[in-house]
């Protein structure tokens, strides 16, 4: 990941906001430590750092040892559960959840390996501008998984998921996530480039899904439009619980959630002899 002291919006920072404003709240302002990783997050990150090794191995043209990657998958397993303490979902040992990324490793190399690598795990940081053509004060910063060439000399962003199903057509085209990815390479390169998931599905017998996103001039602005719709409400301090089980199962800050009684208010002057609460 980029290292940068400047102030800039993220895919997780907000989608995370959009989820949740409290979780947003916890942690990324009043910073609270996350004190568990559910397995699911260690599995994607695991084979994340597993198959950035396969694709630098390509890049360089040495050959491709499947047991290699899966030694490396395994490597970053044990390197994120021994940093905490990791909960177990679901009917699935930790076993079977650690074996299971090696399948999907197996299955990931049977794929064609990508041609013409650019660039791996590419972080940018990058200007977004919003429907009037006004360029944000933060800028936005992604890290690609993959940038290939393709035969008709277009840039495409590959992106790693990891599913317990496959997606759909509707989730990829709202999705905000290549959004972010085409803005900052158009930015970084001024060519429109397309974005590709890559999506491991942990069915019993694993599987790859390959699905693509277009994205146009519109809906960078209308990204930006959005955040900047996010970042009003971040600076006028409007958080708020989004209650649902697929927000709070798991979730790693759901007892300051539960303590939590509202946003604090206070009598402000508006002018001399009158006075307003409000929420801050």
């Amino acid at each position: 990941m980029i290292k940068t002291t400047r102030p800039h919006w993220s895919y997780s920072s907000v989608s995370q906001y959009l989820k949740c404003p409290l979780q947003y709240h916890f942690e990324r302002v009043q910073k609270l430590p996350r004190k568990t990783l559910s397995d699911a997050q260690v599995l994607g990150s695991a084979l994340h750092s597993a198959l950035a090794h396969y694709h630098r191995t390509i890049q360089s043209g040495d050959p491709v040892q499947a047991q290699q990657i899966q030694a490396a998958y395994l490597a970053a397993w044990d390197e994120q559960e021994a940093r905490g303490q990791v909960v177990h979902s679901g009917d699935k040992s930790r076993e079977d959840t650690r074996s299971l990324g090696v399948a999907l490793v197996e299955v990931y190399l049977k794929e064609p390996p990508p041609t013409n690598i650019v660039a791996i795990e590419k972080p940018m940081l990058a200007p977004i501008a919003n429907s009037r053509g006004d360029y944000l004060e933060k800028p936005i910063l992604v890290v690609a998984d993959l940038i290939t060439r393709q035969d008709d000399n277009s840039l495409q962003v590959g992106e790693l998921k990891t599913s317990g199903r496959s997606y759909s057509e509707s989730e990829v085209a709202t999705s905000l996530q290549p959004t972010f990815y085409a803005n900052a390479l158009y930015e970084m390169t001024g060519e429109e480039p397309a974005v590709e998931f890559t999506v491991l599905v942990k069915t019993r017998s694993p599987k790859v899904q390959k699905i693509q996103a277009i994205r146009t001039s519109t809906d960078y602005q209308r990204l930006g439009d959005l955040i900047g719709a996010v970042e009003t409400g971040v600076e006028a301090g409007v958080f708020y619980p989004v209650e649902s089980p697929l927000n709070c199962s798991g979730c790693a800050f759901y007892r300051p959630c539960r303590e939590w009684t509202g946003n604090r208010r206070q009598e402000v002057n508006i002018h001399p002899g009158v006075k307003e609460v409000v929420g801050c």
